[in-house]
């Protein structure tokens, strides 16, 4: 006998309809604004570590 299977539909979120839906110069703009953030983050830890070094 043959078994009906259901279909797995999973959610979407913002995130994967952004990447499945926007432009490449969006995506572009959207990826330079996150690590342009994770350098600066990345850069005040860094600046926080040297401090504490110093003391």
């Amino acid at each position: 006998m043959m078994k009906l299977l259901k279909k797995n539909t999973a959610k979407t979120s913002s995130f994967s309809e952004f990447m499945n839906n926007a432009s490449s110069a969006q995506k572009k703009k959207v990826y330079k604004d996150v690590l342009k953030k994770a350098s600066d983050s990345q850069e005040s830890v860094m600046a926080s570590a040297k401090e504490m070094v110093s003391c």
